[in-house]
Formats: structure tokens, sequence, C-alpha cells
């Protein structure tokens, strides 16, 4: 199916729920067609009936499995004509809780979907980007990418491995024309915190962010003029305030923050 070339086309991974769901809702408001993916289908089928003619395209599709991945992309070439202007990398997962406890499976299956997934998704969107003048991706990262958390340890590296990728494709593709970025909230009130052990950390921290909160920054990023790397999302005053020092103060100070606002030495 083609879409009009006067609308801006976004592709969303893990948009069926929380933070991506909310993210196709703010671009749909602003007049963006989405191609919209998911591995909860019935989901994705509601959230396609509310877009209406809003969603070009839709399919289920697990990130970390490449083939799928380039199966999807394919139809996503097809539904948009061979344009993107924006790749939101949002699949990803979260598991809590003491490292040596969580099961390894569970462990991996983290990189697998949190990094393996953008890497995936942004290697296969790539001539679509390119083709689109001032295209854009923003990855999903997290606040867990300034310092290491404890109970959240895989989960925190995956998003420091984020940014990284972040940061070293913004330099790389900026030649291409495409603006590479990411948007790093800190806990946010969607199902993914639902029935985690590690509740002490969640309330030490604090869950002040709605998805809709998340979804205005993406928004930000996907439009603005800044060409900003990072975008942080954070309501908690004192939270803001660390984590925009947290690259100027000592590193043995930075483990000392983290150790008190998690609770982690007590």
């Amino acid at each position: 199916m083609s879409t009009s070339t006067q609308k801006k086309i976004a592709f969303i991974t893990g948009a069926a729920a929380g933070i991506g769901r909310a993210c196709a809702l703010r671009l749909a408001r602003g007049g963006w067609s989405l191609a919209l993916s998911d591995v909860d289908e019935a989901a994705l089928a509601a959230l396609r009936a509310e877009l209406g003619a809003a969603c070009v395209f839709d399919a289920r599709l697990d990130v970390a499995d490449p083939a799928a991945v380039d199966r999807v992309f394919t139809h996503v070439a097809e539904a948009t004509g061979g344009r993107l202007d924006l790749l939101l990398n949002n699949a990803g997962v979260l598991e809590m809780g003491p490292f040596e406890t969580l099961p390894i499976a569970r462990q991996l299956r983290i990189n697998r979907i949190n990094d393996d997934g953008p890497l995936l998704c942004s290697q296969r969107a790539f001539a679509l980007l390119a083709a689109t003048p001032g295209a854009r991706v923003v990855n999903l990262s997290s606040a867990s990418a300034s310092y290491g958390v404890p109970s959240l340890a895989v989960y925190s590296a995956s998003k420091f491995w984020l940014r990284g990728f972040t940061e070293a494709l913004n330099l790389e593709w900026e030649r291409h024309g495409i603006h590479v970025c990411d948007v790093m909230p800190n806990f946010v009130h969607t199902a993914m915190l639902d029935g985690r052990d590690s509740q002490r950390l969640i309330e030490r921290l604090g869950v002040q962010l709605s998805a809709e909160d998340v979804a205005e920054v993406v928004w930000q990023a996907a439009t603005s003029a800044r060409r900003q790397v990072h975008w942080r999302v954070e309501k908690n005053p004192l939270l803001r305030v660390l984590l925009g020092l947290n690259q100027l103060l000592p590193q043995g100070l930075q483990r000392a923050i983290m150790k008190q606002a998690s609770g982690s030495g007590d």
C-alpha cells in the first residue's frame, strides 16, 4: 500500500503497548503515517483499528530475528514507496533483580531484544532512511545508561551498548543526512514494571513518568531543529540535575551517588 508523499512516515518497533503505543498516537496526532510492529498481534490489531488510515502497515516482528526483520522491512519499503522519515527503535525488555538470581536465558534475552533489535532494524532501514531527506533514527535508551544500576545490571548494560551505538551512528550517518539520537527516560509507568522483584529500587528512585511524557520527548527528538544526541526524560528535579552532571563528576562520586540513590548500600 502506498501513502501520500506529503506525510512523514515512521516505523516503530514494540508499538502495541506502553511507550511505543504512546509514540504511535503522538505521531499520528502530528499528521504522520505509521508502519508498526510488535510481537503481540492482538494488541497491534487494536492499535491499528484505533489509528485508522494513519497506519499504512503493521506486522508481527521479533526484532532479534534477522530473517523476520529483513522480511518486514521489504514490506515496509513497499508500503511507504521506499521512504522512511523516522525509525523508532522502541522494542525492549527489562528484567530486575540480583544478577546472580536471574536465569541466564532471561538475561540473554535482554541483549537479543535491546541490542540486536536496534542493530538489525537500523541496518535494514538504512537504504530507506538514506533515500529520505532529513531522516532520523530515535533509539529508546534509558537513564540507566548514565551509570550502571544495581538490580538492573544486564538491562543497564544493554542500554550502555545502545548509547554507544547511537553516538557512533550519529557521527557515521551524518554524511548520509541521517540524524541518530536516543531518548533516555527514568522509570516509566508501564506494564514493563508490573510484578518486578526489586520494588525497593523502584520506590527509592521513583516512578514519575508516563508513557505520554516519553512520547512527547520522542516527538521533539523526531521533529525539533535541535540536533542533540541524547534526550533525557526526568521529572524528579534532583535526579534531573544528577543525571545532567553525571559525566562531569569523578567516577568515585558517581558510584557513591548511585549506591545511595538505589539503596544498595543499606
